[in-house]
């Protein structure tokens, strides 16, 4: 029990001379702690309710599309060739065969096999290469690769080797197809499956499988939030704390202070070409100009600066940036420390404008099992998630694919209930729990692994609970 700095002016002390031991089960200690704190941690992924739910709707989730609402259905060939023969003639494009998907490994015998069945190229981490000259890769980072199978140019007369390419593609990379579209800056991929898309938008999906329905995998986290639910964004009301200010009059909080800076030059040629006023109330200027004011310009504006150490001029045509994109820009691209604490405090944590706080990509939360997708789940209580799970309709076939998982998470549902957790919601942060919640949550976790033949150590398991809920804890 004492720590190794300890140990050391100790002498080794010899080991009990025992031979045997026998009835003591094997121990688990449900500690006094308190529960994590990071933002990723959930009650339903604590319990491990949100494991299965992830692992349910990977197995018999009925997919959507995320755009039109329609479902997700087979697609053939002739529909991807339609799809793709609709793009604006003189479209450049390459048709990639997935054949590994964000995997730990070298894959040296991949790149053989692809040599034998006679492509010359493969997509490697986002990059072309001959397969002669791919370079070795690490075997600890995960990657992806596809097989670069033709690339067109869209114009009369391609549909045949457009549909001989697209089979090619189809075989190679198990009914997926990765369309590059080239454009002036970047690409655009199009996906597309013999198995699962829109035949009304072109959107297809990948194969379900459970880190689609992680928001802490990259495969189902919201891109704009990394999966946390909220992000750090520049707040218009600690821009413009008081409206009743004007512009001249230091409505602009982070530019206020020198009004002959080069920002205000630019708000006052901005200002003359959109005919409003700088010395006027901000809320008191019309509201597109409030939004140019605060998020720029989409025309060219003639531009005009004086400059004060040189008494130069300065015109140009140009586009207005705006405030927000301004300190959104600066606080992303700057190393000083003091710079980012200086914008930082412009900022607020809202819940993220891509996903609404739902943390999961739309292609995810598109997929649903008796019309509920797994964040509205995660937003039920205890109590009514254990009333949907005992009344949830599936087909024979589904009901057979998930009916241990629909066992466990009942029994984990119905332990938090037995503790008096009803009131909480799966998606309830860990970190905002009490003391009392976060140790019936410890409580109920491991008595709902049902393990046998081990005794449980509880230490205080009744501190933090109110009087009235300590009677339930002894029982």
């Amino acid at each position: 029990s004492l720590s190794a700095y300890a140990r050391q002016f100790l002498q080794l002390m010899e080991k009990p001379d025992v031979d045997y031991i026998e009835g003591l089960s094997p121990a688990i200690s449900i500690e006094q702690k308190t529960t994590s704190n990071n933002p990723r941690s959930t009650v339903g992924t604590v319990t491990e309710i949100y494991d299965y739910l992830r692992l349910l709707f990977a197995r018999v989730g009925k997919p959507f599309c995320h755009q039109c609402g329609k479902p997700i259905t087979s697609q053939s060939i002739d529909e991807m060739v339609d799809h793709i023969l609709s793009m604006p003639t003189g479209t450049k494009l390459q048709l990639l065969a997935p054949v590994v998907k964000g995997r730990k490994g070298e894959y040296r015998h991949i790149f053989a096999d692809i040599q034998k069945e006679g492509f010359v190229r493969v997509k490697v981490d986002g990059k072309v290469y001959p397969l002669e000259e791919v370079p070795a890769l690490d075997k600890k980072k995960k990657h992806d690769i596809e097989i670069v199978v033709d690339r067109l140019v869209i114009k009369e007369g391609i549909r045949t080797r457009l549909a001989d390419s697209l089979e090619a593609c189809l075989k190679m990379g198990e009914g997926i197809v990765y369309v590059e579209e080239f454009l002036k800056k970047g690409s655009k991929i199009h996906l597309f499956s013999e198995k699962m898309s829109c035949a009304k938008c072109g959107i297809s999906v990948l194969e379900l499988t459970p880190r689609m329905f992680s928001f802490n995998n990259p495969y189902g986290a919201c891109p704009g939030c990394s999966g946390l639910g909220n992000k750090m964004i520049i707040d218009p009301d600690r821009v413009i704390p008081d409206k009743n200010r004007s512009i001249l009059g230091g409505a602009i909080a982070p530019w206020s202070g020198n009004f002959k800076t080069y920002y205000f030059a630019m708000l006052r040629s901005v200002a003359n070409h959109f005919d409003f006023r700088l010395d006027v109330p901000f809320k008191k200027l019309k509201k597109q100009h409030q939004e140019i004011v605060l998020y720029g310009t989409k025309e060219r504006v003639e531009m005009y600066y004086r400059s004060q150490s040189s008494d130069s001029e300065y015109r140009h045509q140009g586009r207005f940036e705006g405030v927000i994109p301004n300190l959104e820009r600066r606080y992303r691209d700057t190393t000083s420390e003091r710079m980012r604490h200086e914008i930082g405090r412009y900022m607020s944590t809202l819940s993220c404008p891509d996903c609404g706080g739902k943390r999961l990509r739309p292609e995810s939360l598109a997929v649903v099992i008796n019309n509920k997708n797994i964040n509205h789940i995660s937003a039920f209580s205890i109590k009514e998630a254990r009333k949907f799970f005992n009344e949830i309709k599936l087909n024979e076939k589904d009901q057979f694919v998930a009916d241990k998982i629909l066992k466990e998470v009942r029994e984990r549902l119905t332990f938090l209930a037995n503790v008096g957790l009803e009131y909480l919601t799966l998606e309830r942060q860990a970190g905002t729990l009490s003391g009392g919640e976060a140790q019936r949550i410890r409580l109920a976790t491991q008595i709902g692994s049902s393990l046998m033949g081990v005794l449980y150590i509880l230490d205080e398991p009744s501190i933090g609970l109110h009087q009235r809920e300590i009677g339930r804890a002894h029982v």
